[in-house]
């Protein structure tokens, strides 16, 4: 019988699976907005690839991505 993998929701619901790399949005952008100039803002609200050396263990929470 085989064994189903299952998916972690906390990585899915932060973590979007694309082509080659697993993407991201940036921390520090839900409050205190005001103290932020609007560059810092924008710069927070890209989103950008996780780091290297987290691919192997994101690829095991998202086994079907």
């Amino acid at each position: 019988m085989k064994i189903k993998k299952k998916t972690r929701k906390a990585a899915a619901k932060r973590v979007i699976a694309k082509k080659n790399l697993f993407s991201r949005k940036k921390a520090y952008k839900s409050h205190l907005l005001r103290r932020k100039n609007s560059k810092r803002l924008r710069r927070l609200s890209e989103a950008t690839a996780i780091h290297s050396s987290d691919k192997k263990a994101f690829s095991a929470m998202l086994p079907y991505s």
